[in-house]
């Protein structure tokens, strides 16, 4: 299988690469830029685009978030024209408002804001002109680098001094990059096997949680684990936020029909989260110097 990936520095297109380099059976190109043409998807082959999700796009300028909906839909073209599926990563902050209950995958968001309704527009003409399409709402996706990948950020604002900040009133389920993108290779090895099994789909962490409950989760488990090590640097503080007047904000996918469809089981954030904290204490491990050595006359 072929896969090509837009946005070469977004830390799903880095996942990715890491999960095609260990299988012989998946063959990743990659593209710099966020579009294609016709001619290129005719050049290349792929068995399907992907596009990474644009994060966070209630905080982003309404600009970046109107540019990332055109150049979806600008592939969509080249898609259809060239008859290559796609498939787009959304987030789930597409789902403004929340809902009390897991939200499943045929609830089409309606948010107020102007620019995510952009987004909107965009799935809504994949779903009428694209069939061969998956549409995969995923939840704030963390990893260690690359565009977007959240963990970096924290561990860099903690081992600074700053000070993280996190609603305790947001509840959503994070998700680990890697496990996106080995969820991800699968779904697109079935769909080539003949599965047919195309449309919308939700893939998330398990356990939700709030927004200051992660981030306080990898600053306790950063210490920990700087501890075990020998390494006492003094970590940044957190402050709790709260937008939502007592009555929290939920964003949690139900998961069920990518489980049912494709066999694909939630990851475990804690866990995931953990590998990654541990990747990144053994990369920038503090070597005590040694005490310099006496010089004898």
């Amino acid at each position: 299988m072929k896969l090509l990936i837009l946005d070469a520095g977004h830390c799903l297109s880095l996942a990715l690469a890491r999960v095609a380099r260990r299988r012989s059976d998946t063959e990743l190109m990659i593209e710099a830029g966020c579009e294609v043409t016709p001619g290129q998807l005719e050049a290349l082959a792929p068995d399907a685009l992907v596009i990474p999700p644009l994060a966070r796009p209630i905080s982003a300028e309404p600009a970046a978030v109107t540019a990332h909906a055109r150049s979806v839909e600008t592939c969509m073209e080249a898609c259809v024209t060239s008859g290559v599926p796609l498939v787009w990563c959304v987030s789930d902050q597409l789902y403004e408002d929340g809902f009390d209950s897991p939200i499943d995958e045929h609830v089409i968001p309606r948010p107020r804001d102007e620019s995510l309704r952009r987004l909107i527009a965009t799935g809504d003409r994949i779903r009428a002109e694209c069939p061969h399409h998956l549409i995969v709402r995923v939840g704030p996706m963390f990893a260690l680098e690359g565009g977007h990948a959240w963990l970096d950020d924290l561990i860099d604002t903690l081992v600074a001094g700053g000070e993280l900040r996190g609603e305790t009133d947001v509840i959503f389920c994070p998700t680990s990059v890697d496990a996106v993108a080995m969820a991800l290779v699968g779904m697109l090895q079935q769909q080539r096997c003949g599965a047919e099994a195309w449309g919308s789909y939700h893939l998330a962490g398990t356990e939700p949680v709030s927004a200051y409950t992660f981030v306080s989760t990898v600053r306790t488990q950063l210490a920990t684990r700087l501890e075990g090590r020998g390494d006492h640097r003094q970590l940044g503080t957190l402050k709790a936020l709260s937008h939502h007047h007592g009555q929290p904000l939920r964003r949690v996918l139900n998961c069920r029909r990518v489980l049912e469809v494709f066999g694909v089981h939630q990851k475990p954030w804690r866990l995931e989260m953990g590998l990654m904290l541990d990747a990144w204490c053994q990369a920038n491990e503090v070597v005590p110097s040694s005490p310099a050595s006496e010089v004898t006359p």
